[in-house]
């Protein structure tokens, strides 16, 4: 999925945008320029033609500022794309306030421990637009081939500072109808097809597609779940990644520093199977990438990428 973050061309000048902070007051939208519709464009009319209120802001507009947070304590509902490098804070501070909201962040933010833990207590989850490629307008030149053929099939000129970005989702504590709509589960469980880790007692899942209808243990299934997860027939127990483990709600049955990382060669990479305490580990080579050896017992075993460890409601038809 792909979409284009679009931005108002109000207040710069020779094409370059000033960073001024303003406080924009719209009590209404027309169809100003009489295309049929109201969007950004009617907006962007509307305020240069001094009907709503334009105010430049006393400070620098920090969200962490006293100015906006006064502001932001007069909000209903928050729409915004937050700095991702602040993404934690930016929510902790919605928290604190109690605000509804609906904003952008990466994908990744599903793995931070200051996130996942307000994803399981069902204080957050996944908007309509998960996954998603979007166009940024930046400061920055960009100079990625693959990057700048996107940008220009969508119309973007790549010399202009757009750039792809991929990995977009919305997250929100709105209540909205794909919350509530069961994944049909169609998969009948087998031990065959459904391996149990190594270090959990929990089988995997790698399809969202493939989780069985008739498994009532542990499931560890893929970040994107978070897109399909309807708390009525799911329950998610934890994050079996790593810098999460203390999240993983059941315990890690063992630990790889015995092991070492090799490559597909079987040429040693210098790193101990350290770094795969707390992920989820499954028995046997990987088909592509590196894996762990023990050649005291010689075993071999692999990590998978990072799962939300689930379990179907006992209620759940």
């Amino acid at each position: 999925m792909q979409t284009e973050l679009k931005v108002l061309p109000l207040f710069g000048k020779n094409g370059e945008y000033e960073k001024l902070p303003y406080l924009i007051e719209i009590t209404e939208v027309q169809d100003l320029n009489g295309d049929g519709a109201t969007d950004l464009s009617d907006i962007e009319l509307l305020l240069k033609s001094d009907k709503n209120v334009l105010s430049a802001l006393d400070g620098d507009g920090d969200f962490r500022s006293e100015e906006s947070i006064a502001f932001l304590k007069e909000a209903d509902i928050v729409v915004t794309n937050p700095p991702f490098s602040l993404f934690r804070e930016y929510v902790a501070q919605l928290m604190e306030y109690e605000k509804k909201f609906l904003i952008l962040s990466n994908i990744n933010a599903i793995t931070y421990k200051e996130i996942f833990p307000l994803i399981k207590n069902n204080k957050i989850w996944s908007g309509y637009g998960f996954n998603m490629s979007m166009i940024y307008k930046t400061p920055y030149p960009n100079l990625l081939e693959a990057n700048r053929q996107f940008v220009i099939a969508h119309g973007k000129n790549p010399d202009d500072g757009f750039v792809k970005v991929p990995a977009i989702c919305w997250f929100t504590n709105l209540d909205i109808e794909k919350r509530h709509e069961k994944v049909d589960l169609i998969k009948k469980y087998s031990e065959e097809d459904y391996p149990k880790y190594d270090n959990y007692d929990a089988i995997d899942v790698s399809k969202i597609a493939d989780i069985p209808y008739d498994y009532d243990g542990y499931m560890g299934v893929p970040i994107t779940f978070l897109n399909k997860y309807n708390p009525e027939q799911f329950e998610i127990i934890g994050l079996l990644q790593s810098s999460t483990d203390e999240e993983a709600g059941i315990p890690n049955l063992r630990y790889y520093n015995d092991f070492k990382e090799m490559r597909q060669d079987m040429t040693y990479t210098g790193a101990s199977g350290g770094k795969a305490n707390g992920n989820p580990v499954v028995k046997g080579k990987s088909e592509k990438g590196n894996f762990l050896f023990n050649e005291n017992t010689n075993e071999y075993v692999h990590s998978v990428y990072a799962r939300i460890l689930i379990r179907r409601k006992k209620n759940e038809n």
